[in-house]
């Protein structure tokens, strides 16, 4: 089983999201906290691929104490172990496959969600990886490729593969993240599994997280898009079980975005660093109505410079939000 804390909250990772997701973002989530870990963003293992080369990518202690597990992504048995034992050499604490990525970049070479079209290809390439290592190895997987026909089979298949326990994102390849996640899903897996489940997908507020756990029974939540729209969130799952009244501050706002700008490469021009900046605020305006007012005034500035943007989009943003 996954842990619980002391008062009964379920175990809370901030997921791997390609993009926004990236190390300014897990650096500026671990400034505020409240999640047990991380995923980091997959890192490809192509065909032909130099692991120790691609291996670097991953730094454990990336978040200081906060866990980071390495999500690895390919479709190489032999690759994937050898890349497994790389980042066990460089401190992982965990490996979590990708079988869900649904890009078609990636599912063209056969990997991400493409694994889901063929359970005993899934299966070989998650023991090859379950074998090569003396660390936890997961899964994280969608429903299915197209449809759901072999859902119970890539289960089952990932199962006996030995991973710890699998991460589910209960909608298909063709799905993208358009409709609503199918809880109905997780469910369905919940009862189907011996092994542990993680559910994943729409939980956005506290009241979503509550609804996965009572209607689908899941053993922990991975959080990715709602902790972009309100980084306290975690925070507040955690209030929420241990009856502890938890207030956001402007400050750890402020602490937030600071982080994140100190962790912006060096080597990007302050266009891309702007841009960086915009889209990290695009999905916070999605938290009140009155910060959507002002999204497309902050988002469609002509700031020069991040110093400039920030003078001129934080008061908009305070103004909007509730604390």
């Amino acid at each position: 089983m996954l842990p619980k804390d002391c008062h009964g909250t379920p175990f809370l990772q901030l997921a791997p999201m390609e993009g926004v997701g990236d190390r300014c973002f897990r650096k500026a989530m671990a400034s505020i906290g409240g999640f047990d870990e991380a995923v980091r963003d997959f890192l490809r293992v192509p065909r032909n691929a130099h692991v120790y080369s691609l291996a670097k990518g991953y730094e454990a202690e990336e978040l200081g104490a906060i866990p980071l597990a390495a999500q690895l992504m390919g479709s190489d048995p032999e690759l994937m172990a050898a890349m497994a034992r790389q980042m066990q050499k460089r401190g992982a604490p965990r490996i979590d496959l990708n079988c869900g990525c649904p890009s078609n970049t990636v599912t063209g070479r056969g990997a991400g969600s493409s694994l889901l079209k063929d359970p005993d290809f899934l299966h070989e390439v998650a023991k090859a990886v379950v074998q090569a290592v003396t660390i936890p190895v997961t899964l994280k997987m969608r429903s299915g490729y197209e449809d759901t026909s072999l859902f119970l089979e890539n289960l089952s298949a990932a199962q006996e593969s030995g991973v710890r326990y699998i991460t589910l994102h209960p909608r298909t390849k063709v799905d993208g993240y358009g409709p609503p996640a199918r809880w109905d899903l997780i469910a369905e897996a919940k009862a189907y599994l011996k092994i542990p489940l993680v559910g994943n997908g729409d939980i956005l507020t506290v009241q979503d997280a509550l609804d996965m756990l009572r209607q689908t029974n899941c053993d922990g939540l991975m959080i990715g898009r709602g902790s972009i729209i309100n980084p306290f969130l975690f925070h507040e799952i955690k209030a929420h079980f241990s009856k502890t009244p938890y207030t956001p501050t402007w400050e750890a706002l402020l602490g937030y975005f600071k982080t994140y700008i100190a962790a912006i490469a060096p080597d990007m021009s302050m266009r891309v660093r702007v841009n960086k900046m915009k889209q990290l605020m695009s999905f916070l305006f999605k938290k009140t109505p009155a910060l959507m007012e002002r999204r497309q005034t902050i988002l469609t500035s002509s700031c020069p410079d991040l110093d400039s943007f920030m003078e001129f989009s934080l008061p908009l943003l305070k103004e909007g939000l509730c604390f």
